[in-house]
């Protein structure tokens, strides 16, 4: 059994989600925002691509660090606490941000050299972890980078979610009234708020206000 506190943490985590993939340019566009329980996640946001354009740059890597992490800031600036559920989220995000620095060449301090390969093999019982190809000063310095593309993001995403407060609280809500919202329905968030809003049932909104 779902318990309220749960559902409304719920609710928020997908609105940062949602709201984060509409206002980062390079993400793809939300096409369902549930809080119904699927597998092990408690809720779920999807996207879909309008094109088929397979290349990541720095700006939509960027992006979709940024989406990763909406969900635990909004948790933070409105439950004013955070749940285990966005452990997924994070290790995505820091998925992501190390690829752009090991793969991808992608930091300025590290440069245009790749740092791992999927190809590396283990051998002698000996972990990755102690085979690396490289000093532990470089790999100190990999960890710092990684972690300043997630600190940037996670600044991005503080900065859009506090100014668009009104949005993230309007899609939860709904999400609390009706537990899933398709996409001209999140989209009539930005178009005609006013009118979303009035479809949401009163106790609903005193409920959860």
């Amino acid at each position: 059994v779902v318990t309220e506190a749960d559902k409304k943490a719920t609710a928020y985590h997908e609105s940062g989600h949602a709201i984060l993939s509409k206002l980062c340019e390079q993400n793809d566009n939300v096409q369902e925002v549930s809080i119904i329980p699927r597998g092990m996640a408690a809720g779920y946001t999807l996207t879909r691509p309008e094109t088929d354009d397979n290349s990541y740059t720095v700006k939509k890597l960027n992006d979709f660090i940024c989406m990763a992490l909406g969900g635990r800031v909004a948790e933070e600036i409105v439950i004013q606490d955070v749940s285990a559920g966005a452990s997924n989220d994070i290790q995505k995000a820091s998925s992501i941000a190390r690829a752009m620095v090991t793969k991808y060449g992608m930091s300025e301090k590290l440069g245009l050299v790749t740092f791992s390969s999927e190809h590396d093999e283990v051998f002698l019982g000996r972990s990755m972890a102690q085979a690396k190809p490289y000093s532990e000063e470089t790999a100190a310095l990999i960890d710092s980078e990684v972690k300043h593309l997630l600190d940037q993001a996670y600044e991005a995403c503080q900065a859009i979610l506090k100014r668009d407060s009104d949005k993230l609280e309007l899609v939860a809500r709904y999400l609390l009234a009706f537990e899933t919202m398709d996409a001209d329905t999140f989209q009539m968030v930005y178009d005609d708020p006013q009118a979303l809003a009035q479809q949401i049932p009163t106790e609903e909104v005193e409920n959860n206000g």
